[in-house]
């Protein structure tokens, strides 16, 4: 996948999009200002962005994603690790749980990707 760096607004707008899509521009307009408080100059100038990024194509007033929610915010996250935790989860996972209790369901699921995680890279 190729990288896609999107601002805090930029990412906000492509939630909306990824959530309702294909989704008429007009409609947008509403949806953000009501989400967001944004006027219409704002969602299209935010929505420009996003298609000079080659996000999202707008034909005849029909928005679409080009760019998947799980592959941007795997990417994002990959990012994040390397540049906050040296590309560690365990030293992420230590910080991030160490004053949560977690339920035996959460406890349970997270031992399951664990899991997951190891056989896929054990084969």
């Amino acid at each position: 996948m190729r990288e896609i760096h999107f601002s805090a607004g930029e990412f906000k707008l492509m939630n909306l999009i990824w959530r309702e899509e294909p989704v008429n521009s007009t409609y947008l307009v509403k949806l953000s200002r009501e989400a967001f408080g944004w006027k219409k100059s704002t969602t299209y100038t935010v929505l420009k962005k996003l298609e000079e990024k080659n996000a999202v194509q707008n034909i005849s007033a029909t928005v679409i994603s080009l760019v998947g929610r799980e592959k941007v915010l795997k990417q994002e996250s990959e990012e994040f690790l390397q540049k906050n935790f040296n590309g560690s989860l365990a030293d992420f996972l230590k910080i991030i749980l160490q004053d949560k209790t977690l339920s035996a369901q959460e406890e349970e699921i997270l031992q399951k990707i664990v899991e997951t995680a190891a056989k896929s890279h054990g084969e």
